[in-house]
């Protein structure tokens, strides 16, 4: 079976004005990734605003994502629902596209127990589909839902394609214990990209890699960070991860807006930040699909100031964006032309 380590990128879904997929700007996106050496990327994950694409975008992405990389790259596939037989049928299209993996997100609202997420969810399709590796993704802060590391284990232990785990529990003890229970030969990628270097190189843990959100933009540094662990340099991979910190931290934007009522607490989640960020720095991105929308200024201030962070520490960081787009970061990060429309008035 595949063995899944490296940095993987959920790829944003770039947008026209009028919020259509922009299958142009996704092809750039997918040749920017491969030639800045991402192992793979993830299409219509929660960053490609799959719960906006209707089942039929959501289906040409992951086809035209398939065509875009060929055998350069590999590709996930975002199938998951809360609704077993749309993921049935997600996944069904996924291996006639010719995907040979498949994230499969917690169902979210409807809140099955972990005992539930194995027996009717994850099953029916592990079981239905064994020629493609299947990867829960666990998400409790977006779900409201969550598959225990027990029953990981047991679907581990039953589905030979039940061989990884997409993490996204902020959990070190959880992390810690599906390790001892599905063992040595099961991968932990980790869902976010704060901690993945903790997942990394905490021997309890043992994480494999990253399915990365920054890797959007800096792929060539976060595919370095899970090199340097798996080739057991955690030195340069520690350097490289505080020098990303400030774009860790914009993955999520809080601020507090004054409204006529008294101020209010704001949480502009992903994608907004990163297809914001995107948009600034001259990438293919477009705007959010509705319910999301834009950013506040104040947020956007958050923004700039941690990307003109990284930017003057560490240059090297954001020049494959540079040489791949060919723009001009200075003038990108200061103009603030680049920054029109992007916010709420």
């Amino acid at each position: 079976m595949a063995t899944f380590s490296g940095c993987y990128t959920a790829l944003i879904t770039p947008m026209t004005s009028n919020r259509q997929v922009d299958y142009d700007g996704l092809q750039q996106l997918i040749d920017f990734q491969v030639k800045n050496g991402a192992k793979g990327v993830l299409a219509v994950g929660t960053t490609g605003e799959s719960p906006t694409l209707d089942w039929k975008e959501h289906s040409k992405v992951i086809e035209k994502t398939r065509e875009y990389t060929g055998t350069r790259c590999s590709i996930i596939a975002g199938t998951g629902s809360n609704n077993t037989q749309e993921a049935i049928e997600g996944t069904n299209h996924a291996q006639n596209a010719g995907v040979n993996a498949v994230l499969l997100v917690d169902p979210y609202y409807n809140g099955p127990s972990s005992l539930e997420i194995r027996r009717e969810y994850i099953e029916p399709i592990a079981s239905r589909f064994s020629e493609i590796q299947i990867i829960p993704y666990i998400i409790p802060g977006r779900t409201g839902t969550q598959l225990l590391p027990q029953d990981l284990a047991i679907l581990h232990a039953q589905y030979p394609n039940v061989h990884c785990v997409k993490e996204a529990t902020g959990d070190l003890q959880n992390m810690e214990l599906t390790r001892k229970l599905c063992g040595e030969d099961f991968d932990i990628l980790s869902g976010d990209d704060d901690k993945t270097y903790t997942m990394m190189t905490t021997s309890n843990i043992k994480a494999s890699g990253v399915i990365s959100v920054i890797s959007n933009i800096a792929p060539r540094a976060v595919t370095d960070i899970t090199q340097y662990v798996l080739d057991g340099n955690q030195e340069a991979a520690s350097i490289i991860t505080q020098a990303l910190q400030p774009l860790f931290d914009i993955i999520t934007v809080k601020t507090t807006e004054q409204t006529p009522y008294g101020p209010a607490a704001c949480k502009a989640r992903n994608p907004l930040a990163i297809k914001t960020l995107m948009n600034i720095l001259g990438m293919p991105s477009g705007p959010c699909r509705q319910p999301l929308g834009k950013i506040t200024p104040n947020g956007l201030e958050v923004i700039l100031s941690a990307t003109r962070k990284v930017h003057k520490a560490n240059p090297q960081i954001l020049q494959p964006v540079a040489d791949h787009f060919g723009i001009d970061l200075d003038d990108r990060l200061i103009n603030t032309k680049y920054i029109e429309g992007l916010t709420y008035a």
